[in-house]
């Protein structure tokens, strides 16, 4: 069997004289680059709580650990303060300048910036990125804020290694493990014991309740939505411009857009129907012999026949742009031009505006072609 401290001693020096916080931070990044990039893990809830915890606190840790490798100054006491009065201001028993005189920072110092510093450094990456050719997006953000952690604790670690060991940061775990381990398993007396006890349950709960609420979102309002488009002269999607006169044989350019969000993976159907109509004015609704309201034109469908029709599947809160041909078969002034759209595929044998409640419409003249 391989000796685990050969491979360690295997590692360069540098890498095994890192720190234990820097590795930390280290992992956390490769952990966030591994939810997000990798093909299986990134379709995951894990990505949400890791990129919360690396993008408000790793980047803002590592730049205060480049700026300040020094230990901060400790709570002082009446013994470190207690000085001889044959001896120089600043020196203690042993001869060493004492650690008032430190000018690095405490943890709790470091926590409070690292959060201020990551809301403010990410920002400045994403405004940088704005005029860049890649953009802000994910994928150029995520490669941007690794880049600049890893630089920074490059930084922070070579300039540890340039101060003396007993003034160098190092975070005291070790004493934390300790202290708690004798809270919890060695009280003083049963009742701080109990307290301890429910003091734990209830850090654990507390972060529980937040990471469930946070990966696990409330769905909202479930829905799906269709919609049609052209292609301006630059190129662009816009809602205008619909050709809506024809001579039938010709052909039209249309952009069916669906967007979904039903909070999963949906599959769509997609029917495009003609219908020839007529348009019938209604009274509207009666009390006693006097109508109240203007009369209302009801539609009334006399002929229909499908067109096209598509499928696709759309992942949640993503859209889907379809470009294709309308060529109606029919004449008239009052051709509509419908596109139904049906969740989970299921399309009757004869589908109508009535089957869903997400369509679109568009009206249209097609006349007969001219004799020559």
């Amino acid at each position: 069997m391989v000796d685990r401290r050969s491979l360690w001693l295997l590692l360069p020096r540098q890498l095994r004289a890192l720190p234990a916080d820097l590795v930390v931070m280290l992992a956390l990044t490769a952990f966030v680059n591994v939810a997000v990039f990798a093909p299986v893990i990134r379709e995951t809830p894990l990505r949400v709580p890791l990129g919360l915890a690396f993008v408000l606190f790793v980047p803002g840790y590592v730049f205060i650990a480049a700026l300040f490798p020094e230990a901060g100054e400790p709570p002082a006491t009446e013994d470190a303060l207690d000085t001889d009065p044959d001896r120089s201001d600043g020196e203690t028993e042993e001869g060493f300048l004492s650690t008032a005189q430190r000018s690095g920072i405490d943890g709790i110092e470091r926590v409070a910036l690292a959060f201020g510093l990551s809301i403010a450094i990410v920002p400045l990456i994403g405004l940088v990125l704005n005029f860049t050719p890649w953009g802000i997006r994910l994928a150029p953000i995520m490669v941007a804020v690794t880049g600049f952690t890893l630089v920074a604790t490059a930084i922070a670690a070579h300039r540890r290694w340039q101060l003396p060991v007993d003034e160098r940061f190092a975070v005291p775990y070790r004493e934390w493990y300790h202290t708690g381990r004798t809270e919890l398993l060695e009280p003083d007396t049963r009742f701080d014991g109990v307290l301890n006890v429910l003091l734990v349950a209830s850090i654990v709960l507390a972060l529980g309740t937040v990471t469930f609420a946070i990966v696990v979102p409330p769905d909202g309002e479930r829905f799906s939505a269709v919609y049609i488009l052209t292609e301006d002269d630059e190129g662009d999607l816009v809602a205008d411009g619909y050709p809506t006169e024809f001579v039938q044989g010709e052909r039209g350019d249309i952009v069916v857009g669906v967007d979904n969000h039903e909070h999963e993976r949906t599959e769509y159907s997609i029917v495009v129907l003609e219908q020839d109509t007529e348009r019938i004015a209604n009274e509207t609704a009666t009390t006693g012999n006097e109508t109240d309201g203007p009369p209302v034109n009801e539609t009334i469908v006399t002929e229909q026949r499908e067109l096209d029709r598509f499928e696709t599947t759309i992942d949640h809160n993503e859209s889907w742009h379809h470009h294709h041909e309308i060529e109606p078969t029919m004449t008239g002034d009052e051709i509509r031009v419908v596109w139904l759209l049906f969740p989970d595929g299921d399309v009757p044998d004869e589908p109508s505006i009535e089957d869903t409640e997400y369509h679109v419409h568009l009206w249209v003249s097609v006349a007969e072609p001219q004799e020559s």
